[in-house]
This record gives C-alpha cells, structure tokens and sequence, in this order.
C-alpha cells in the first residue's frame, strides 16, 4: 500500500506539466459549447467509469451552479452498445455511436490506460474524418491513442489503479478550467 501511494505522489507531480494543456481545454471546450457543440467521451472499463463521471459533471454541475452541458458517454447506452456488438465488430462499438452523434466542432475525449484499445482507437479515426476535435488520457506514451488524437495527456505511471486515479484528478481539473472559461462565478 506505500508503495502505491508513492508512485501514486510521484506520478501526480509529474503531470503538473499539464496544467497549461487541460487549461486550454476548458477554454476550448467553453467556446465548444457556446457555440451549441457537445462533447462525446469513451473508453472501457475504469476508463469508461471516468468518461462517465466527466459526462455526468457536465451534465449536471462539478462545483458550481451552472447550465446543463450537452455530453454524452458513448458506453452508457447500453441497448445501443449491445446492438452494435452484435452487428459489427467489437472495433465499432464508438466508432458508430461517433458518426450519429459527433458533429464537427464537437470534442471527443477518449480515455485508455494502455492507448492500445481497438474501440476507443477507431472512435478516434472516425472523428478525426468527422471534424470532430480529439483528446486524450492514456497511460505512459508513446500509445497509438495519444499519437492519433489531437492532444493528449498522457500519465506516466507504473500501474493501471495509479493512471486511472489520475485520470480521474485530470477529469475534475478539466471540469474547473471549463468552468472558469464560461465565467462560473466561484
């Protein structure tokens, strides 16, 4: 258990590297939705469990009071993922759900420990053809996801817990610079 926490520490110090990067996001993502645009977000797994928590604080509000946000976390639709599965390959579960939901201007984030897996991969190339912007979490880089996507942030870290835990300190760090693009009052 110290040893998590201790890479768990050291990690986060290395991601103060990205304050600057998830600033520019929430300020991008403020004109985004100003401009009537939606963010898309997927991965798998714990990641899926993060991209839904960043849905949901936009949706409804992270700190402070604020409009509702249009965002959708692309596995919680649970009738439509389980269809896709059984028609196309596994490779589509995102990529589909990108083309009837993803308008150019939107942003998709996509969240991957490893930056390897295939779905969140090819939801990414189908909003590349889209327009629709990309952005990635991922583990340690170099990754094919963090390659692909537009920018990415990628958390060097020795475990799949620690990068998913930071992935999630990363959510809530986006939430606020988002918030403080719109001009949320604190």
């Amino acid at each position: 258990m110290a040893d998590h926490f201790a890479d768990l520490c050291s990690a986060a110090q290395r991601l103060r590297f990205a304050t600057p990067r998830i600033a520019a996001w929430g300020r991008y993502l403020a004109t985004v939705f100003e401009n009537g645009g939606r963010l898309l977000a997927c991965g798998n797994g714990g990641s899926a469990a993060e991209a839904q928590h960043l849905t949901g604080e936009l949706v409804g509000r992270f700190r402070r009071e604020r409009r509702p946000l249009s965002a959708i976390a692309l596995h919680a639709d649970t009738s439509a993922l389980t269809a896709i599965g059984n028609d196309y390959d596994e490779a589509e579960l995102f990529a589909r759900q990108v083309r009837a939901h993803g308008r150019p201007g939107d942003v998709l984030v996509c969240l991957s420990t490893s930056g390897t897996s295939q779905n969140v991969v090819a939801a990414a190339k189908t909003a590349h053809e889209m327009g629709v912007t990309t952005w990635a979490f991922t583990g340690p880089a170099p990754n094919p996801l963090a390659a692909l996507c537009d920018d990415a942030v990628a958390v060097d870290a020795p475990s799949v817990a620690t990068v998913q835990e930071l992935h999630l300190a990363l959510v809530h760090a986006l939430c606020e610079a988002l918030d403080d693009a719109l001009g949320v009052p604190a």
